[in-house]
């Protein structure tokens, strides 16, 4: 699972002009699923996004995680995470996992989080969405749990 981050003073997402996911400070995550993810996969990002220390303690240093900072989270999928560009100019999506994988898997992952004790939103599933992001910083961090080390532990 890949996972593009943004710490944010508030964000929402939109389905056919009407909000359907809002959220004060916290972070945005935008997630993408691919063919070989699985429930480990989900956990392990879970973990991941709710202990990285990147919210500024009282001396501005990033010290302070979600959890610490009680930020909210809306999780919001985003199969374009997976697009190949090498070849041509029309992305691939066949390293994308098909809904029916990919679904079940944000899910977990945003029950995670909310297991972890912190408050979430969500975008819907296959649909056309408008993400309204205020990006705090601008800090956006970019996670992928195939990576060494994509667990954190508390």
């Amino acid at each position: 699972m890949r996972a593009l981050i943004q710490r944010v003073t508030h964000a929402a997402v939109y389905v056919q002009a009407r909000a359907i996911g809002k959220i004060g400070r916290g972070l945005v995550v935008l997630v993408g699923v691919t063919t070989t993810d699985d429930a480990r996969d989900a956990e392990s990002l879970a973990n991941k996004i709710a202990n990285l220390r990147i919210f500024e303690d009282e001396t501005s240093k990033f010290n302070l995680s979600a959890l610490d900072t009680h930020a909210e989270i809306l999780v919001v999928s985003q199969f374009t995470l997976y697009a190949d560009t090498r070849r041509g100019r029309r992305p691939d999506f066949m390293s994308a996992a098909r809904p029916e994988v990919a679904e079940p898997l944000i899910t977990l992952l945003e029950e995670k989080l909310q297991m972890l004790g912190l408050s979430t939103a969500h975008g819907q599933f296959q649909a056309k969405m408008l993400v309204e992001i205020f990006n705090d910083g601008p800090v956006t961090i970019w996670l992928d749990s195939k990576e060494k080390n994509a667990s954190t532990s508390p």
